[in-house]
């Protein structure tokens, strides 16, 4: 793949969104002359072809041509381009249909990794990916990210190094970080922090100094939006053109997928459903508002109901063991009463802001992720009971509504395929690649 310059690319919050006309990329050399007859060509045509490539995982030259309409001699170009970069290898012979069997083009789904970071309120995840989403490699730890972020910077880099240790192959080799953070990504200023959901960080992520550590691009969005794509690439999403994605946790956001894409609004803030008003006279959230939905179904407002419901429920397991979110949810599971109570009770609530969705957006699916997310049917019945009540029937009969089936690597995940996104729509930033 060649030696790569140091390069240094912030942005891309939304798989949307191009970068930002102030970032810098690698510098190399010039790339092959053009034949004459291809003066003018759409530098998109070479990104257009990898992404075929990459989607079909084996094409020959001919189906290129058929599927995008672009010459034989343009096809040829490209791809031996293409090959070139180390992205493409020819697999061998395809089938014939009469003649010369094709040679058939296969993406190299090794060539890069890519690690992506989900930064919690109180952990940090990290996943080292292929080009194709394969996880080589993952590292979690908790820690309290909101009041921390030397700490928390500290432990993103030893978990990325740990991940590159496990895996065994060279840096070098690495595309990018892509960084899922708990609070909205304005798409202008993508470096900067919500003041007000991690006053700490003082509005500053500082993440650029782990890309320089290992020359490679960082790119960053909301959590919310990272679980929509990364259902959207690997999960459920991929039926649906229109859906949102709801990730319920410590905090709790939506990320809307609206034609295929994330829709963020003009300053990054849509999706945050979690401070929806649910009742005018609810507890006071984070955010200074009273009510919001977070103050029912986050994790810590759903500690607080169980810890207030155990003394009507003594023979409740959980009583024998620590009080926290995931003792909760192994409760529901096992059928404890208490537990399932609680789950109907956040049903409820997350169900008037999902009817509110279904009104406002009318999308194919919604999709709940983080931990509650294992609840399955326990929580979706009492979820889907709630949300028919308060719903246009027209509305409802349209949706799927559905627990995210990726798990708790999905945000991680959702964070390296905006690395890979980005670099499928400009493959400049794949090490050692020249733009055209």
């Amino acid at each position: 793949m060649g030696q790569r310059k140091r390069r240094s690319v912030t942005g891309l919050a939304a798989p949307s969104r191009e970068l930002p006309a102030n970032a810098t990329r690698r510098s190399p050399a010039k790339p092959p002359a053009r034949q004459s007859a291809e003066e003018g060509r759409p530098a998109s045509l070479t990104d257009s072809v990898l992404r075929l490539i990459w989607k079909e995982k084996a094409i020959s030259r001919a189906d290129i041509a058929r599927v995008t309409g672009l010459s034989r001699s343009t096809v040829s170009e490209i791809v031996t381009y293409l090959l070139a970069t180390g992205l493409v290898d020819e697999a061998g012979e395809g089938e014939s249909s009469g003649g010369r069997p094709p040679i058939v083009l296969e993406f190299r789904d090794e060539a890069c990794v890519i690690l992506g970071v989900d930064m919690g309120a109180t952990h940090v995840s990290v996943v080292l990916t292929d080009l194709r989403g394969a996880v080589l490699a993952w590292e979690s730890a908790s820690l309290p990210v909101r009041q921390d972020p030397e700490g928390t910077r500290q432990l993103i880099d030893d978990l990325c190094t740990r991940c590159l240790a496990r895996w065994g192959g060279s840096s070098t080799q690495l595309l990018g970080l892509g960084f899922a953070v708990p609070c909205p990504v304005d798409p202008r200023h993508q470096e900067r922090l919500s003041t007000h959901v991690l006053p700490a960080w003082k509005g500053r992520h500082g993440f650029e100094s782990l890309g320089q550590r290992w020359n490679v691009p960082v790119l960053v969005d909301n959590d919310a939006n990272l679980g929509a794509l990364a259902d959207q690439w690997w999960g459920e999403g991929r039926r649906f053109n229109d859906f949102t994605y709801i990730k319920v946790a410590t905090g709790v956001g939506a990320g809307h997928m609206v034609s295929g894409r994330i829709a963020a609004g003009a300053s990054g803030v849509a999706g945050e459903i979690g401070h929806l008003t649910i009742d005018l006279s609810g507890d006071t959230c984070d955010c200074g508002n009273r009510g919001c939905l977070q103050t029912f179904v986050g994790a810590r407002a759903v500690v607080n109901r169980v810890r207030r419901l155990l003394p009507e429920y003594p023979d409740s397991v959980l009583h024998r063991s620590e009080l926290t979110i995931t003792t909760w949810e192994d409760a529901v599971l096992a059928d404890d009463p208490l537990a399932v109570q609680v789950t109907r009770d956040i049903a409820e609530y997350l169900g008037i802001a999902v009817a509110g969705v279904l009104n406002l957006m009318n999308p194919g699916a919604v999709i709940i992720g983080g931990g509650i997310a294992r609840l399955g049917e326990r929580l979706l019945v009492p979820l889907r009971e709630t949300v028919l009540r308060r719903t246009f029937v027209s509305s409802l009969a349209t949706c799927e509504i559905m627990t995210s089936a990726l798990g708790p690597r999905a945000i991680a995940l959702g964070a390296a395929t905006l690395v890979l996104d980005a670099a499928l729509k400009d493959p400049s930033l794949f090490p050692g690649v020249k733009p055209r």
